[in-house]
Formats: structure tokens, C-alpha cells, sequence
């Protein structure tokens, strides 16, 4: 006769205290904005990934001239010490923190990044098709009262509002090279 294993997990309680993923984030985020934005630097994104021992907090960070290595030591220095006095990430497996800039393609959320890039190429995947298309490409030609507004080929502008919005990013144009 063999036993069958059992596996058992036992999700706390919201009533207990404990945090989920997304509030830890918000958390993190909270944290992080509140030191970056002292030294001019805005918070991206913030996320958690994996669990227990092998849980891996991302803070993505950018400004206007560019990230520097001594931009993401700073943030990583900061906001871990203030992590760790507050007990944020609860458990004793720990996590590894990263800090770095979003890259050339980096997302865009929050309206100040949409009014921030404006005039720059961007490509937006939506919630619901506009004019029976779901994924747009395009020049970023205004923000406004919620509105995107979008030139997707010369004298084509669609527009449509920020939370129709599913995913969006900046579109990195690799130069021509002439020699």
C-alpha cells in the first residue's frame, strides 16, 4: 500500500495583515518615487517576480539625460536599506534587487510619459480594435484630457483614450548608415 503525498499551502489572511504581490509593489513604488524623485529621477516600473527564495524585484528608473551606473547604485543603495528597516518583503528567503534604466523601448502607463513623449515613434497595442485594428505604430503627436493622439502615416491620426490602452512603448528607428 503506498500514501499519497499531500501538498498543502495556506495563503494568509488579508485580515492578518499580510501583504499580497501587488500591494508589496505599490509599496516598493511608493518607496522608490519618494527617493528618486529628490534627484530628478523617475520611477517606470516597479516589478516582483518568482517567490520564496528566488523572489527578484525589478525598479526600472529614467530622466530626461540619460541613467548612469550611479544613478541605479543610489536608487539600489536607498530604497534596499529602506526595504529592509521596514520589513516591505516579508519572509526569511530574501530577494535580489535590480535597478536599471527601462532600455530605448521602454514602456509607457502613466500620462506624464505620454505627454513627455510626444514627438517621439511609438507602438501601442489596444484593448478593443480602433478603425478594426488592435496594434498601432506610429508617431506620438499628443496627450491631452486623456486622449492619445497618434499619426500612424503621414495625414493618418487615430486618437484614442489612455485606458483603452493594453500595452505601450517607445519604437526604437535604428539610423541609415551612409558612408
Amino acid at each position: 500500500m503506498q500514501w499519497a503525498k499531500a501538498h498543502f499551502f495556506i495563503a494568509p489572511e488579508d485580515s492578518q495583515g499580510f501583504m499580497n504581490r501587488e500591494e508589496i509593489t505599490a509599496k516598493v513604488e511608493e518607496i522608490a518615487d519618494r527617493v528618486a524623485s529628490s534627484e530628478g529621477i523617475e520611477i517606470v516600473d516597479v516589478q516582483m517576480l518568482g517567490g520564496g527564495g528566488t523572489r527578484l524585484l525589478r525598479i526600472f528608473i529614467d530622466k530626461p539625460e540619460g541613467v548612469s551606473h550611479a544613478d541605479c547604485e543610489l536608487i539600489s543603495h536607498q530604497v534596499g536599506t529602506i526595504l529592509d528597516v521596514e520589513d516591505v518583503i516579508p519572509g526569511s528567503g530574501g530577494y535580489t534587487l535590480e535597478v536599471s534604466s527601462p532600455g530605448v523601448e521602454r514602456k509607457l502607463s502613466k500620462p506624464r510619459e505620454f505627454e513627455r513623449f510626444v514627438g517621439q515613434k511609438v507602438k501601442i497595442g489596444l484593448r478593443q480594435p480602433v478603425e478594426n485594428q488592435r496594434h498601432w505604430v506610429g508617431t506620438l503627436t499628443g496627450f491631452a484630457e486623456g486622449i492619445i493622439t497618434l499619426e500612424a502615416a503621414p495625414g493618418r491620426v487615430v486618437q484614442f483614450p489612455l485606458e483603452q490602452v493594453e500595452k505601450a512603448n517607445l519604437k526604437f528607428e535604428w539610423g541609415t548608415r551612409t558612408n
